[in-house]
């Protein structure tokens, strides 16, 4: 106990001094501001702003990023609330209880409860985090190569399994990502592979270039092809107050959400998205305002939203502990972490320990700020609103190619990034989600390098993964993954996901 908090003593040094402090600051105002514009996402705006962490200090641009992520879920509550419009994936849950409550005058009181629900939630998923992460790295450390390539494994197969639409298009997604990771000089050989003679393809594919065109730039082309209707509320918010009747319904599924979000956002493929609908599902379930959902439960916007920021928090322990992203966005910071030149893993409570305790304290922080951000800046997010998305697109594209460009001062990457790009409009046109195939492309180089770890270590004896008398971890791993896939590939269940997924 003495030792943890020592530990966040340091942390909020690090976290409380000023550059830290204005770039979490940063963070949470664009987090907000994406959360609260519908159609731009988290994964697209840390995507585009990855050249930025390049010139920064490797904690301050992490502070930053994780900001951005966490405050994307706080201001899709207000447009879900208000305008009956999720600005973020996980605010989609809200607008069902949320919006009628906004028609029937207690908008103000939704927007107090799904603050401070999502303060409350986040502040625990944050303790969580720091109590857990020290405890899981000394697990890690046992883990030999086998085990690691077994976890590694078993993260790819969950990320597929719970990605949206078909899990053979989401397999396929992670395999062409673990494929396209595979670009560029063996490190233990010094051959080029698959760089068919193009010298910029020698130490790889730009993992920025990739992040921006296939989240960003494609997102972009996707909102183009939409009708801009946006019909912002005239009506009054109301008072922020809630009634004593309301803070004793909305107390418990603010708990309840707290905890399925915490335990979602651990897992692979989880986080806040599968977080809030969780969370909605029990509370109609098991709220004693049940009866009255549909029509402006206070239950159905207070669970939901501490579900997806606790899940939001708890999605940086696997990160954090293991170097496994549990989403796109930990894979987009597993990809800033390397351009700062450090490997996430285990060793980084040791090696970077300012990076570890100011992040998980700078959560403290950004999600005061964000409390206070959100409540008394309603008016200003709203209007928001009102700036047309075709005078906003021409100047994220401008600043895309100038930041691609500055990483390494390199036209082939302005190229690449276009590239794919065009690449990601297809994969959404063909209902191919792009976050497995990032997931593969972080998680696959350091695959083959625990593979082949294994392999020397055994002598090339494959044996080595599924020997349960000597690595009975990478062999209870591997069973998992047999498991976890044949139960999703079977045709009674792959029917009942597509059912949810019309629904």
């Amino acid at each position: 106990m003495e030792l943890l908090l020592s530990n966040l003593a340091h942390g909020f040094g690090v976290a409380m001094s000023f550059d830290n402090l204005l770039f979490a600051l940063l963070g949470a105002l664009i987090g907000t501001a994406i959360g609260v514009l519908p159609g731009i996402g988290p994964v697209a705006t840390i995507s585009l702003l990855l050249p930025i962490t390049f010139g920064q200090p490797a904690t301050t641009a992490i502070i930053m990023l994780a900001g951005i992520y966490y405050g994307a879920q706080y201001g899709g509550s207000t447009t879900a609330i208000l305008l009956n419009l999720p600005g973020e994936v996980s605010s989609v849950v809200t607008t069902l209880e949320g919006y009628k409550m906004a028609r029937n005058g207690r908008a103000g009181a939704a927007l107090t409860i799904a603050a401070v629900g999502s303060f409350f939630a986040g502040s625990v998923a944050t303790l969580l985090v720091a109590a857990s992460g020290p405890l899981l790295t000394q697990v890690a450390l046992s883990f030999g190569p086998a085990d690691y390539f077994s976890l590694m494994l078993l993260g790819l197969i969950i990320s597929a399994v719970l990605a949206q639409g078909s899990v053979v298009k989401s397999i396929a997604m992670v395999t062409l990502g673990v494929a396209l990771g595979l670009v560029g000089t063996d490190v233990q050989t010094g051959q080029q592979r698959f760089t068919f003679g193009v010298p910029e393809l020698s130490d790889g594919l730009n993992f920025a270039a990739m992040a921006m065109g296939v989240f960003g730039i494609a997102e972009i082309i996707l909102n183009l092809e939409k009708p801009e209707v946006r019909s912002v509320l005239t009506a009054k918010v109301g008072s922020l107050m809630l009634t004593r009747e309301e803070w004793k319904r909305a107390t418990p599924s603010v708990l309840r959400g707290t905890i399925i979000g915490s335990a979602l956002g651990i897992l692979p493929g989880g986080g806040a998205s599968l977080a809030s609908f969780g969370s909605y599902m029990m509370e109609r379930k098991m709220s004693k305002g049940r009866h009255e959902f549909g029509n402006g439960a206070i239950e159905g916007v207070a669970g939901p939203e501490a579900a997806n920021n606790a899940a939001a928090q708890t999605s940086f322990i696997p990160l954090l502990t293991l170097g496994i992203p549990s989403n796109a966005v930990m894979a987009l910071m597993v990809g800033a972490l390397i351009i700062q030149g450090i490997q996430p893993g285990p060793r980084m409570v040791e090696s970077q320990p300012d990076l570890f305790w100011g992040l998980i304290c700078s959560m403290w922080i950004g999600n005061l700020m964000l409390l206070v951000i959100n409540l008394p800046m309603i008016g200003m997010w709203v209007k928001l609103l009102q700036v047309p998305y075709k005078y906003m697109y021409p100047a994220i594209l401008t600043f895309c190619a100038i930041g691609v460009y500055s990483i390494n001062n390199n036209v082939f990457d302005v190229y690449s990034t276009v590239f794919f790009g065009i690449l990601g409009y297809v994969f959404n046109k063909l209902k191919m989600e792009p976050a497995p195939l990032l997931v593969g492309f972080v998680l696959g180089p350091m695959m083959e390098e625990h593979l082949r770890r294994a392999m020397l270590l055994s002598r090339g004896d494959p044996y080595i993964f599924i020997d349960f008398a000597n690595r009975p971890i990478s062999a209870t791993l591997l069973v998992i993954c047999a498991l976890t896939l044949g139960l999703m590939l079977s045709p009674a269940l792959r029917k009942k996901k597509e059912a949810a997924m019309a629904e």
